[in-house]
């Protein structure tokens, strides 16, 4: 569903050139969690900005299905779904308004939005508050308003950015539970993040950047293999030891 071919990106950072993203690759299925892993400064929000279409390549390219973002960045949005730490709710919008609201911004038709609001607010356990103001919300109910929303759509590709920064251990649960919901629905899964024992535990593949570049990509056997230890945090550890000399 995702394949993100090649792709480079250059900045001039005090007019001296910086490469963020030096030819990396990496393909994600339907139905897949795929962790782009790496320390701060590895280049995964770069990457991501690209997936999104935020950001164009210098080179390289990224299709969502058969649909190439350059080429059709509209439609390329629809089909995708941001959960971000950075993300909040209107305070002066009910949950109601606020998840109708984003389902229009994306023209789904108004009795499917309705439907597939209740169905979201079930799942998530926010159905009880649909009528209430944002302000007045919780942390955790302000962030499982901001997952339905991410779905009121129905996207076939999901993006988290960071989706458990900052959060408690109540919080990361249920994240944790949202990646296993929009797995089971058949959505490819972009999971970027540095906390690499929480990616161990939902993603299917991994891709290890560093410094730009793709380092390993595979599972977790394929990794353990390739660098001969057991944990991501262990071969994190022995790339920056290798490239700090």
């Amino acid at each position: 569903m995702i394949r993100a071919n090649h792709l480079y990106k250059q900045f001039l950072v005090r007019g001296q050139p910086l490469v963020a993203v030096d030819d990396v690759s990496f393909q994600v299925a339907s139905g897949e969690v795929y962790g782009l892993l790496g320390p701060n400064g590895a280049g995964k929000t770069t990457t991501l900005r690209m997936v999104m279409g935020l950001l164009e390549p210098d080179r390289g390219e990224v299709r969502i299905g058969n649909s190439e973002v350059q080429l059709d960045p509209i439609s390329h949005r629809k089909m995708l779904g941001l959960i971000s730490t950075n993300d909040g709710v209107y305070p002066w919008l009910s949950v109601r308004e606020m998840l109708l609201y984003f389902a229009d911004l994306y023209a789904v038709e108004l009795t499917v939005a309705k439907e597939r609001m209740v169905q979201l607010t079930q799942q998530l356990g926010i159905y009880s508050i649909l009528d209430q103001r944002c302000s007045t919300l919780s942390t955790g109910q302000k962030q499982r308003v901001i997952l339905a929303r991410g779905l009121m759509h129905d996207p076939p590709v999901m993006l988290l950015d960071e989706p458990t920064r900052g959060l408690d251990v109540v919080g990361s649960q249920t994240i944790f539970r949202f990646i296993e919901l929009i797995r089971s629905q058949g959505k490819a899964v972009l999971l970027s993040t540095h906390r690499l024992d929480e990616a161990e535990r939902v993603c299917d593949r991994f891709g290890l950047l560093h410094r730009g570049k793709m380092q390993h990509e595979g599972t977790l056997s394929d990794l353990q293999q390739a660098t001969g230890h057991s944990h991501l945090t262990d071969m994190f550890i022995e790339l920056i030891q290798e490239t700090n000399g």
